[in-house]
């Protein structure tokens, strides 16, 4: 019987890939204080259960620099799939559904199970999945960092403010689950929000649920150290992050359109968070690195500071090494 079992040791991260041999291996890069990866552990657990010839396992992502290095490994949860020694696949964040979608189609394509029957109710079993994949799912347009319509950006902040911790599906990146989970819920629009497997509604119902005070009832809550941790995993991202207002390709105001130059010639790669599109971390940051104004630098998780040390770093020549964590 299949199971979710602990890598420790680079011997042991090879021995696992060989003996997975051409059957797909899913290993889990996580890290203790993340409670993201407590819960990513608890779904992987139940899809060993239901691949059983598929093998799966989890990695203290810090414990084995040497693989992590090798497998460009900046964030946690991060989640690599293997087939015959070599990645075929790759998932960064805690997205429950897109690991089910990845999982449920390369264990047929790598021959680790059989052939899907062909009766008709496959859809069905997909969508009954990704509803009970957390606790409260919100099948929506985009991500929660980068909603893709009106409706959907209204929602995650809706459920921001009451403290809802959620999972989310983006039903533009499958036709089949958009078009299939009309008729499966008997709604025709989205988002569309589950909890515990029943359909709540969407955000007019959202929206009389805050309003009457139920809305918290009815919806898990997240854990008072879930932002902290959130911030600790958008932090170490990438090497090199930049807290900005907009992106690499737009900034939005004067500081960070400036710190943008300096790191683009830098030659150093980086990536950046836009703190316009999500007031908790724009927020919560600024107590967090103890840092009240943004752009904000941080490198391997510790914090540069704004502009004006960027500047500093520059006209003394320590950018590049600074930004290559080398001083």
């Amino acid at each position: 019987m299949a199971s979710l079992v602990e890598v420790t040791t680079r011997q042991q991260f090879e021995d696992f890939l060989a003996a997975a041999g051409k059957s797909l291996a899913v290993v889990h890069f996580q890290a203790a204080w993340a409670p993201q990866c407590a819960q990513m552990n608890e779904v992987m657990a139940e899809l060993a259960k239901e691949h059983k010839s598929c093998r799966f396992a989890k990695l203290e992502a810090e414990a084995v620099p040497d693989v992590s290095e090798r497998y460009r490994i900046s964030s946690v949860p991060t989640f690599l799939l293997f087939s015959a020694g070599e990645e075929v696949d790759r998932l960064d964040g805690a997205h429950a559904p897109e690991l089910t979608k990845k999982v449920q189609r390369l264990a047929t394509s790598c021959g680790s199970d059989g052939p899907a029957p062909a009766d008709g109710s496959d859809l069905d079993r997909r969508l009954r999945k990704l509803i009970a994949a957390a606790p409260c799912m919100l099948f929506m347009k985009g991500a929660p960092q980068e909603p893709r319509c009106g409706f959907s950006r209204q929602v995650v902040a809706l459920l921001r403010d009451h403290g809802v911790q959620f999972s989310s599906f983006d039903i533009l990146s499958d036709e089949e689950v958009r078009q299939g989970l009309k008729t499966f819920s008997n709604w025709p629009t989205y988002p569309q929000l589950y909890v515990n497997g029943e359909l709540v509604g969407g955000l007019d119902i959202m929206k009389e649920l805050a309003e009457s005070g139920e809305l918290q009832n009815i919806c898990p809550r997240s854990e008072a150290v879930t932002l902290e941790q959130r911030l600790k995993v958008t932090i170490n991202r990438s090497p090199v992050m930049l807290f900005m207002k907009g992106n690499k390709e737009a900034a939005r105001c004067g500081f960070s359109r400036q710190i943008l130059e300096i790191l683009n010639g830098s030659g150093v790669d980086y990536d950046t968070f836009d703190i316009l599109s999500d007031e908790e971390v724009r927020q919560g940051l600024k107590t967090f690195s103890n840092w009240p104004t943004y752009p904000q630098l941080y490198v391997k998780g510790e914090l540069i500071g704004g502009l004006d040390i960027v500047k500093e770093l520059k006209e003394s020549g320590e950018l590049v090494s600074v930004l290559k964590g080398e001083s």
